[in-house]
C-alpha cells in the first residue's frame, strides 16, 4: 500500500468520526487506568456494566484500595478473569498511593511497572488520558491493519511500529480510536461488512464480501 492511499483511508475515516474516543466510560485517568485493566479479554460492553457500579462508590485509588480484593470483586464479579484482575488492581492502587501521589504518570515505564498493566493498556493511558500520539494495538487494530495492509506485521508490535513509521503526524493521536471502531462493527473477523465499508474502494484485502 502506497502513502497517498493510506491518508486517504485515514482522511476518510476522521471524516466520518471527527473526534474518536474510547467506548469505556471514564472521567479520570484513574478510572480510565481501571476500566482499560478490566477491559483485557472482555467488552467495553461489559466493563461499563461493572463501573457504573463501582465508580459511585469508589473512584480513587485509596478508595479502591480501602474495598480490598474481596470487596471489589463483589463489583466485576461479571467480567472475565476478575479474580486476577481484582489481585493487581489492588496492587496497582497501593503502588499509586505509595509512589505516585494517588495519581496515574504520565510516563511509560511508570504505567507499565503497573500490575495488570502491560504495553497496550499503557498506550491505551497515554493516547487517552494524556493526548499522546501513540497507537495501542488490539486484535481489532491488528486485523484491520494486516487486513487492508495499512500497515502489516507478524505481530501486534511489528504492527505498532508500522503505524506509528506510516501514519502523519496529523492522524497519530485519532488513529487508535479509528481502526478499533472499524475493526469491531465493519471490518469484523469472522465476515467483513466489505459493503458498508468507506474505505473499500482502498482496501487490498482480496476476499472481500457483498455485504
Amino acid at each position: 500500500m502506497n502513502q497517498a492511499k493510506r491518508v486517504e483511508i485515514l482522511s476518510r475515516l476522521r471524516e466520518q468520526n471527527p473526534n474518536p474516543t474510547t467506548e469505556l466510560e471514564f472521567s479520570t485517568p484513574f478510572e480510565l487506568l481501571v476500566a482499560v485493566t478490566l477491559s483485557a479479554q472482555a467488552t467495553d460492553v461489559s466493563v461499563n456494566k461493572a463501573t457504573r457500579k463501582l465508580y459511585p462508590v469508589a473512584n480513587t485509588p485509596e478508595a479502591i484500595y480501602a474495598l480490598g480484593v474481596d470487596g471489589l470483586k463483589e463489583y466485576i464479579k461479571t467480567i472475565g478473569l476478575y479474580n486476577s484482575k481484582a489481585n493487581n488492581v489492588i496492587k496497582a492502587c497501593k503502588i499509586l498511593i505509595d509512589k505516585h501521589n494517588s495519581q496515574v504518570p504520565e510516563d511509560r515505564a511508570a504505567l507499565e511497572a503497573l500490575p495488570g498493566v502491560g504495553r497496550k493498556t499503557a498506550n491505551v493511558v497515554l493516547n487517552t488520558a494524556f493526548g499522546w500520539p501513540t497507537i495501542a494495538v488490539d486484535t481489532h487494530i491488528f486485523r484491520v491493519s494486516n487486513r487492508t495492509k495499512l500497515a502489516a506485521g507478524k505481530d501486534v508490535v511489528a504492527v505498532e511500529e508500522k503505524l506509528l513509521k506510516v501514519v502523519p503526524a496529523e492522524f497519530k493521536v485519532d488513529v487508535h480510536h479509528w481502526l478499533i471502531l472499524h475493526g469491531r462493527y465493519i471490518c469484523v473477523a469472522r465476515k467483513p461488512k466489505c459493503g458498508a465499508c468507506i474505505i473499500e474502494d482502498l482496501c487490498e484485502f482480496k476476499d472481500k464480501t457483498e455485504i
